[in-house]
Formats: structure tokens, C-alpha cells, sequence
């Protein structure tokens, strides 16, 4: 199934804006969040297609969200697309294990991200 609404998750509003405008220019229905309650929100109010998220966040970080929406019988199926600077390969291999499908590090490609997105779909 391709996807259409993406959730996206960043303390960052400049990360929110621009991964937003590449995904809305891509034909992508985009909801944002700063963190991990505002995204149980956004979850609660639409379903999307595909959850993107940062790891390093205030709170309840990335890898710790992903966990708990990969064993939570209402959100598992919806794949999660963690997205960080924290290029390290154990990252990595901790953010799959938490559930998350696959990961891409920033700065992000535009063609990049879209390509990871579409193999999700």
C-alpha cells in the first residue's frame, strides 16, 4: 500500500518544516509532533501510513517511543522510519531492534528519504 499520511516527530521545528515541505511536495499528507505526547495525540486523532521520528528528543526519546508503538497492538503495523544524526552503526541496529523498519541519518536527501519511504509503501 503506498503511502499518503506520514507523522512526523522532531523537537526540531526547522526538521519538522523541512522534512514537511520535501514530503508535501511529494504528495504526502503530513501531521507533526515535537514529542512523544503530542504524537500519541496526532496517533489518537489520525492513523497515518508511516510514522518518521528523531531518537534524540526530550522525554521520551526516539528509540523509547519506537518501542512502545512497535509493541502496542494498535500502532505496530504502521511502519517507523527513525531519522537522526546519530550516525553510529550500534544505533542503528538498536533503533531496528525497537521496532523501528529502517533508518536514514541527517542531514537528510530529499531523493533519499523518499526512496526509503517508497520501499516502506
Amino acid at each position: 500500500m503506498p503511502i499518503h499520511k506520514v507523522l512526523v516527530i522532531d523537537d526540531s521545528k526547522t526538521e519538522l518544516m523541512y522534512i514537511s515541505d520535501v514530503l508535501q511536495k511529494n504528495g504526502m499528507v503530513v501531521k507533526t509532533a515535537e514529542g512523544a505526547e503530542e504524537a500519541m495525540r496526532r496517533l489518537a486523532e489520525d492513523r497515518p501510513d508511516l510514522i518518521l521520528m528523531d531518537v534524540v528528543m526530550p522525554g521520551q526519546n526516539g528509540f523509547q517511543l519506537t518501542r512502545s508503538l512497535s509493541r502496542s497492538p494498535e500502532y505496530a503495523d504502521i511502519p517507523i522510519l527513525l531519522c537522526t544524526s546519530k550516525d553510529l552503526e550500534t544505533d542503528r541496529v538498536w533503533g531496528m531492534r525497537q521496532g523501528a523498519r529502517d533508518y536514514i541519518t541527517k542531514p537528510v536527501s530529499p531523493q533519499l528519504l523518499i526512496e526509503k519511504i517508497k520501499a516502506l509503501g
